[in-house]
């Protein structure tokens, strides 16, 4: 049976410390996640901060349902507009996953092979082969990034400030004056030009305008409503986050201009929020699971998150649009974007039916760094409440932000699956920045080592109103924040 994505509105704890513009974490697992998402919680809206990001915007899905969606920071400074989870990004690579499922879905009705020649779909296709005894450049070689295309059409569109991206007929006036970087089915080459002519060949093949054929056949099925082949102008500053440069040696960002990928629309136009991508990371899932047909065949999905290239490197791989990496014994399948402004990232489980989205509103700062700080802290929760113990302290008496100056930013104490987690802030890897106490007697806790047994005390010290205003560690002590 079908299911469908559903937001628990219930506010189960106010996360201490977060803004307004953070949403909170939202339980619809089988699993009790609600500690780890508060870890997970404090440990963005820390991050964001001290990587100093305007804002950032973050889904987190666990088979059809936002396990946790929130926003942090703003999507624009100057008018201090908060992120949230429907603010709209651009999302700029991950546009070709849109374009390689109406390739393969124009695949499965017959109208065209992926070891079609890319010539013989596209018959002004007259860039140079400059090595005779190359294969040619089919379907599957583009949507591999094998084909040895070059990596963009030859116009200077990541130069700012104007970014002057191409229209499709700029493209095709050019293309003839392009050569092959490498022979066929040779090397990896991220190609934007390759997808940007796969989005043509969909527009050949199926008869439709390119923004038409996504929005009928992909976005409006999966009720992807904040997803577009554009970025919506009208929106900019507001629901559309305006995007910001890397940071400056003088710690600044600047507002990076708007800009409208145009021909290349079908490599990096498009726009979308954390929960549409949910949305769209559900479909994957819930097709995987049901089999069937659901936009494209779940036989498809299935040939298209398999490795399909390994770059004689070993160390790139790619499906059929996807990049495919190997994390703890099992693939993860998915895709980044980086624009003038913005970056973003989704990362697909399947196996363990779970998926990541973090989008951010300036450059500089990778995506994949906040993806793979909460899958950790969720696979760490996942064995951590196998063991979870009950305790007679109430846990919630020692929780905050204790000072840690000037040794590192801060320290959060949170209540962890009947114990307590101490972390200190910046952390790049939470899950392993977690240091674990069971509690002892009174306000007396111990350390658990790797093999269990018990370490040093923390101590915690309470002011005349029995308030915990002090922790104590090695003896020294920390003072209580918030």
């Amino acid at each position: 049976m079908k299911k469908r994505i559903v937001i628990c509105v219930a506010l189960f704890f106010f996360l201490m410390g977060w803004s307004p513009a953070a949403s909170q974490p939202q339980e619809t697992s089988a699993h009790d996640y609600s500690p780890a998402l508060r870890v997970i919680g404090t440990w963005l809206e820390a991050m964001r901060d001290y990587d100093r990001l305007p804002g950032i915007s973050v889904a987190v899905v666990s088979d059809q349902d936002i396990l946790f969606s929130g926003g942090y920071g703003l999507a624009d400074v100057e008018k201090k507009v908060p992120a949230g989870p429907d603010t709209i990004y651009s999302i700029c690579s991950i546009s070709k996953l849109f374009t390689s499922v109406a390739i393969m879905r124009n695949r499965d009705a017959g109208r065209l092979r992926l070891e079609d020649r890319i010539a013989d779909l596209l018959p002004w296709f007259d860039l140079e082969q400059q090595f005779e005894d190359s294969g040619p450049i089919t379907v599957r070689s583009v949507l591999t990034h094998s084909s040895g295309l070059p990596r963009e059409a030859d116009y200077p569109y990541w130069t700012g400030p104007e970014f002057p991206f191409p229209t499709r007929e700029q493209i095709k006036a050019k293309l003839g004056g392009q050569k092959t970087l490498y022979p066929a089915s040779t090397y990896f080459q991220y190609s934007n030009l390759g997808l940007t002519l796969l989005g043509e060949v969909v527009v050949e093949v199926s008869g439709v305008p390119y923004d038409r054929y996504i929005r009928d056949h992909i976005l409006k099925p999966l009720q992807m409503d904040d997803t577009r082949t554009e970025l919506p102008e009208s929106l900019w500053g507001g629901k559309l986050a305006t995007g910001y440069s890397a940071l400056k040696r003088d710690g600044s960002r600047e507002s990076v201009p708007l800009f409208q990928a145009k021909g290349i629309m079908p490599a990096a136009g498009f726009s979308s929020t954390a929960e549409d991508l949910a949305r769209f990371a559900a479909w994957q899932l819930r097709l995987l699971e049901n089999g069937g047909e659901e936009i494209i065949k779940a036989s498809t999905l299935r040939e298209m998150h398999r490795v399909h290239w390994v770059d004689p490197d070993w160390e790139t791989a790619w499906g059929l649009g996807f990049s495919v990496s190997e994390v703890d014994g099992r693939s993860m399948v998915g895709h980044g974007g980086s624009c003038p402004g913005y970056r973003t990232g989704l990362k697909i489980d399947p196996r363990k039916k779970k998926a990541f989205v973090a989008m951010i509103n300036a450059q500089g700062v990778s995506p994949d760094k906040y993806i793979n700080g909460m899958r950790a802290v969720l696979k760490k929760a996942e064995g951590a409440e196998r063991e979870k113990t009950a305790s007679e302290a109430d846990l919630e008496a020692y929780a905050g932000t204790y000072t840690a100056q000037p040794w590192s930013g801060e320290t959060v104490v949170l209540p962890w699956y009947g114990k307590l987690a101490v972390l200190g802030l910046p952390s790049s890897n939470p899950a392993s920045g977690l240091t674990l106490y069971r509690h002892i007697e009174g306000d007396v806790f111990r350390r658990i080592r790797k093999d269990d047994t018990l370490g040093e005390e923390l101590v915690f010290e309470r002011d005349e109103s029995r308030r915990v205003h002090r922790m104590w560690r090695n003896s020294n002590y920390s003072v209580k924040q918030k």
